[in-house]
Order: structure tokens, then C-alpha cells, then sequence
């Protein structure tokens, strides 16, 4: 496993920017409001040859009267003990705090190898910035910009020539990258912990815990996952903060970087209009989708529940009924594992290559049996067909007239190729082009 080099400091001192800026993206959710990182936030990162995971964590500091202080400090002490290097950012504007000095306390107990960077220098005319911060007794200092970029390189210079290398490995292609979606407060945080058999995640009845999409590589039966934890996708009428919304799009877009998407479900609530939503999402982008039903040793001894459950799935959930579906709970463990199962099955389906000939053969036999409607005076031909692509599985089929394919007769035709190409679990598209 590669090295862990985790950023820890004060709310709003800089971390996610600083995070953003080694990882050359928007991964951290930025915003002026402390408290905004509440999980930690993983990353793979190479800087001049030498790989690392980078770990941005939530502030150490009380944030009011919020009650997830005790977690949040819970998450950077977890970070610290799994880190061979820390990365100590302080405010240089704000000057030294007393947060600073529990902060370099608790690292000295651990007795880490730290980094002190001092933010918010935004070039050398500002470097005088530096100097209430020697009576935290760490040297050298760095003055930096997380923002602008001054002094950052020569932070990183002088961090990666005292990285150890002897944990560095090979990152296997072979990763199935798994987002974990539902509305808030489904138990996806807590789905993952039960996985991972940590507190990786913060974990709270409140709704909207996790606020960033959260990266969490997982091996199991000698396969890699990547577990993508996201914000609870909540209505947009009710997204009302702008965190919320940032949240929001964030986990939407987490859709494009996983190959399955595992939607979890409140087996005690039942579907709502927003978990239907949710698939579609996950539909409109293509990906492979697993029902995950929670909670479900609430109603496992309901008969009654569990039949009116199976009915409102399949009503308000027919639009996805390739999917397969475990009822499992995050509570008891009951059932956890099964999910990587159905995982492993839609994938395997999702990324199927197939060769030209038995794509023709099946489409063939299919137009033999069940022959498109004429419209009018015109007759549809079919001349051939070819998979273009995987994930998902994408036709392209030739015909003469495109526009007389009724968008029934193209569901039929997905339906068909599902069965008669065994790819019973993966949505599939199909392209008409003239000939």
C-alpha cells in the first residue's frame, strides 16, 4: 500500500484547498463556513515520481453547538495514527490559535513526522506571517499559498524526499468502482463502515452527515472495489444551503466515474418518489444499478411489510427491473457481504463484449418472431447490427427508416437482447442509423 500523508488543522484554514490543488481537482467541497470537510477525503497523488495517498480531514476545533464535533475529532485522530506523514496547516492571517497548540500537541504525542504549513502567505512580502507560529517548537516552517501556489512546491519538494518507499505498489486496472447512492439517512455511511470494518465514514442519525463523495478502496475475495460513498440526494426544491447543492452535484457526478451504482433503500419506509428518482439518475447515465434494500431486519418478520415492499418495487421500480436486489441491514451485518455478489454479477454483464455475428443472430431471430408494425405504407428493413461499445453494452442497428422505430418496438428490442444475449443484468442502448 502506498504511503498516507494526511493534512490536518483547524477549520477553514485551507486543508480542502490545498487538497484540491495537490490533486489537481475539486474532490474537496471549498466553501468560507468551518466545518465544511467532514469526512476524510482520500486521494491518490504522484508529485515527481513519487506516489502517495494524500487525507483531507474535517476540522479540529468545536464548531459551535454541532453535534458531530466528537466524530469529526474522532476522523483526524484516525488519520493521524494511520499516516507516516502529516501535513499541519495553520492560518497565517488569523495568527497563532489555541487550537494550533492542541493540534501540534497531539501530533507530538504520536510522535509523527510533520509538516507545518503556514496559509494564506500569498508571497514572500507576507513571510513575517510566520513567526508567531516558531512557538509551536516545529521546524522548518513553510510558508505557503494553498490557494495561489506559492510555496507549495518547495513543501512537497523537501515532504516526498522523506517518504518512505517501502510500501509502494502496483494500482491494479481491475478496480470496480461502486457509488453509493440513496436518499439522506438510508444507512450508506454505515452500509460502508460494516464493509470496511471501520469508522472510515462518519456515522449519525442526522441527515446530510456526509456532505463530500468519499473514496474508500476495498479488497475482498481478491478483488479490488473502489466504495464511493456520496451526500443523501435530496430533493432539488429542498436543497436550500449552497453546500447542499454543492453536495448534490457532486454526488451526481460520482455517477461518472463508478461502474455500478448500489442504491440503497429504507426497507421500513418503503419507495418514495425521490428513491425512484434516484434510479432514474443512475439509468439516464448508463451504469450498472443494485437495489440494496436496508434495514431490513425492521421488517424481515413483517409479512405483511415485506409484501406491500415487494409490490411498491415492483410498481414504482419497473423501469429498472434488470437490476438485481439484496435485502440486507448495515445494523446487524445480515446479508452485507451478499452485495458484492450482485456487484460482481452486474459488472460482469455491464462490461461484456460481444462478437458482431451472435448480435445479428439474435436481432434476426427477433424480427423473424415478432416483425416491427408497418406504419402507413412504409416498411421497416433491418440490414445489420454491431456493439460499439461496453459499459453499458451499446448497439448501433442499421435500418433504412430510423424514424419509424417506435420507441415500444426499441423497449421490445432492448428487452430481447437482454434475454437472448445474457445481459439480464445491465441496462443496454440501442442506436438506429439510416443505411
Amino acid at each position: 500500500m502506498n504511503v498516507i500523508i494526511a493534512i490536518v488543522g483547524r477549520p477553514n484554514v485551507g486543508k480542502s484547498t490545498l487538497f484540491n490543488r495537490l490533486t489537481k481537482s475539486r474532490n474537496a467541497l471549498v466553501d468560507d463556513r468551518p466545518g465544511i470537510t467532514r469526512d476524510r477525503l482520500h486521494a491518490s497523488v504522484n508529485y515527481n515520481g513519487v506516489p502517495f495517498i494524500l487525507v483531507d480531514t474535517g476540522g479540529f476545533e468545536d464548531i459551535g453547538q454541532d453535534p458531530l464535533l466528537g466524530k469529526v475529532r474522532d476522523q483526524v485522530e484516525n488519520a493521524i495514527e494511520e499516516a507516516e506523514c502529516v501535513i499541519l496547516m495553520v492560518d497565517g492571517r488569523e495568527g497563532l490559535m489555541p487550537g494550533d497548540r492542541e493540534m501540534a500537541d497531539t501530533l507530538r504525542r504520536g510522535q509523527k513526522k510533520t509538516f507545518l504549513a503556514v496559509n494564506k502567505v500569498d508571497g514572500p512580502e507576507h513571510d513575517h506571517l510566520v513567526v508567531d507560529f516558531y512557538g509551536l517548537g516545529m521546524e522548518p516552517l513553510y510558508p505557503i499559498s494553498a490557494a495561489h501556489g506559492y510555496g507549495v512546491r518547495v513543501l512537497m519538494q523537501d515532504m516526498v524526499k522523506r517518504i518512505p518507499l517501502t510500501r509502494i505498489e502496483r494500482e491494479s486496472s481491475d478496480q470496480i468502482r461502486v457509488a453509493i447512492l440513496g436518499k439522506p439517512n438510508v444507512g450508506k455511511s454505515s452500509l460502508i463502515n460494516r464493509v470496511l470494518r471501520s469508522n472510515r465514514l462518519l456515522v449519525s442519525d442526522l441527515p446530510g452527515t456526509t456532505r463530500d463523495a468519499v473514496d474508500s478502496p476495498f479488497l475482498y475475495r481478491g478483488k479490488e472495489y473502489l466504495l464511493i460513498d456520496t451526500a443523501g440526494l435530496r430533493r432539488k426544491a429542498r436543497v436550500r444551503e449552497r453546500i447542499e447543492k454543492f453536495s448534490m452535484i457532486k454526488a451526481l457526478k460520482s455517477l461518472d466515474r463508478c461502474h455500478v451504482a448500489a442504491v440503497i433503500i429504507d426497507a421500513d419506509e418503503g419507495i418514495s418518489e425521490q428513491d425512484a428518482r434516484i434510479f432514474g439518475y443512475v439509468l439516464d447515465k448508463g451504469k450498472g444499478v443494485v437495489l440494496a434494500v436496508n434495514k431490513w431486519d425492521l421488517i424481515k418478520d413483517d409479512s405483511h411489510k415485506r409484501n406491500s415492499l415487494d409490490n411498491e418495487i415492483d410498481r414504482q421500480l419497473k423501469f429498472i427491473s434488470f437490476a438485481p436486489r439484496v435485502n440486507l441491514s448495515a445494523l446487524t451485518g445480515e446479508r452485507v457481504m451478499k452485495l458484492f455478489e450482485k456487484i460482481d454479477m452486474v459488472h460482469e454483464h455491464f462490461s461484456r463484449r460481444l462478437s458482431t455475428s451472435s448480435v445479428n443472430s439474435a436481432i434476426q431471430k427477433m424480427i423473424e418472431k415478432h416483425p416491427p408494425p408497418r406504419i402507413g405504407r412504409g416498411q421497416l428493413k433491418f440490414f445489420y447490427a454491431t456493439q460499439t461499445r461496453t459499459r453499458p453494452p451499446t448497439f448501433v442497428v442499421f435500418v433504412n427508416r430510423p424514424e419509424m422505430i417506435h420507441f415500444s418496438y426499441k423497449r421490445f428490442l432492448i428487452n430481447q437482447l437482454r434475454e437472448r444475449l445474457r445481459l439480464e443484468y445491465t441496462p443496454i442502448r440501442i442506436k438506429f442509423r439510416k443505411k
